[in-house]
């Protein structure tokens, strides 16, 4: 009974790490909206005006924020009824953590993003988007009798306790798409008329956009999400985006008197992270035309390669190897987990994988030998010819992975990590092995 014993503890660890990582990384674009747990839990019931005219609805649209997890901005809507005074804010944004942290990292890994409508007042929700400093507008929605009678109807019928919750999907199921929905339910399909054209962005297109102010979420989201999100975007798809919902309903002019609730600058765009990426070829060119051929470099030692300057040299390699290693093994464990545990559809099936390898932290130890002690790895002959059948393996996963891009063996969207990562890992791999390590007899005396 050991064994199976084993094996449980083993995957319960494993889905913990991946909690702890999917939590950390990929939480910026799973939760678009943070919790609102104080949002008001016994939400008021929606009673039919007598007078459709006294009521109207306004369009919320809240721009993005400085907060990793409000990159994507936020849609809400406003009814306001004058016959019995009421204002309230529906917000499809809001989700249940009442069960604790622990079980919703796991229905998290599991795929299971539950959300809910939740109704506040109107200054409570606009006091948060001014602590944020997010920008807000607000529209009217230009709806006759009708068209607002099926819209309160469905608002009622959503906060039944039988269908207040839903399976949230970031691009097809969101606090914006929900309102969508209901809208075209409402204009009896005058929204979605002639909205199946495809657009030029894909929706991977729209993440790494929209993470421009957090390059180092975008790079991960960028390699951890596969080809599920690299297939263009019809027009109706593209209104998951709050900012592309506006647009549209301003297009068909179903939105009037324009208001800017309050204004904030948005954030500022930083460095393209693959720019960084391409910069770390400059040091490894630099190191490649530091080889030397070394017959004899110590007592017991094979010949082999090593670095002029070797302690500058060295720590080099130890600097950009830690880069490297700590990238490619955490990126690689990640979706190798993701694959294996999570049934998050968006981290199936990834070819980066043939990019990043878990097992490259195991590089650690190397990387001490050479930043610390500035010199290269002495190890066995057998041991030397194990981790150059690994740096061989690595090299052909590489040129797998050139293969697979060129010839469009994948639909994954993989240029500019083709154009930056893929060299700056073949060259690493290919000085890892000529003249990171060397094997060293041992020696006996009789």
């Amino acid at each position: 009974m050991a064994i199976p014993k084993r094996k449980a503890l083993t995957s319960l660890v494993l889905r913990l790490l991946l909690c702890i990582v999917l939590l950390l990384l990929t939480a910026p674009l799973l939760l678009a909206q943070p919790a609102l747990s104080d949002a008001l839990p016994d939400a008021p019931e929606v009673e039919m005006p007598a007078n459709m005219e006294g009521v109207e609805f306004y369009l919320i649209t809240v721009d993005t924020g400085n907060h990793v997890w409000d990159n994507f901005g936020h849609t809400a809507l406003r009814v306001v009824d004058s016959s019995s005074d009421t204002d309230l804010i529906f917000n499809w944004g809001v989700f249940d953590t009442s069960g604790g942290n622990i079980r919703f990292a796991r229905n998290f890994v599991r795929g299971q993003m539950v959300y809910q409508l939740g109704v506040v007042p109107p200054a409570w929700e606009f006091n948060r988007y001014r602590r944020e400093q997010r920008t807000v507008w607000q529209d009217r929605l230009v709806l006759n009798s009708q068209q607002k009678a099926r819209l309160y109807t469905r608002l009622a019928w959503n906060l039944g306790a039988e269908n207040i919750d839903y399976d949230y999907d970031y691009f097809f199921d969101n606090c914006t798409t929900r309102l969508r929905d209901y809208l075209d339910e409402a204009l009896q399909g005058e929204l979605s008329e002639n909205s199946g054209s495809l657009m030029p962005e894909t929706f991977r297109d729209e993440v790494f956009e929209h993470y421009r102010s957090r390059p180092v979420i975008a790079f991960g989201l960028d390699v951890m999400m596969s080809e599920r999100i690299d297939q263009r975007m019809t027009r109706w798809e593209s209104l998951f985006l709050p900012a592309n919902l506006r647009s549209e309903l301003q297009r068909k002019g179903l939105l009037a008197d324009p208001e800017t609730l309050m204004e904030f600058a948005p954030p500022a765009d930083k460095v393209n992270p693959y720019w960084v990426l391409a910069g770390f070829l400059v040091p490894l060119v630099l190191l490649t035309a530091l080889v030397r051929q070394s017959p004899i470099a110590a007592f017991g030692s094979q010949p082999g390669f090593s670095f002029a300057v070797s302690g500058f040299s060295y720590r080099l390699l130890g600097l950009l190897a830690l880069c490297v290693v700590l990238v490619s093994g955490g990126l690689g464990m990640i979706m190798a987990l993701g694959w294996w545990l999570s049934g998050h559809a968006d981290l199936h099936g990834n070819i980066n994988l043939l990019l990043f390898w878990p097992t490259d932290l195991l590089l650690l130890g190397m990387v001490f030998t050479w930043f610390w002690k500035g010199r290269v790895k002495d190890m066995t002959p057998g041991r030397h010819q194990l981790w150059t059948f690994y740096f061989l393996l690595r090299i052909l996963s590489l040129l797998a992975y050139l293969v697979v891009c060129l010839f469009n063996v994948s639909s994954q969207q993989t240029n500019m990590l083709l154009l930056t990562a893929l060299p700056t890992m073949l060259l690493f791999f290919l000085l890892t092995m000529i003249s990171g390590m060397r094997p060293v007899r041992g020696m006996r005396f009789y």
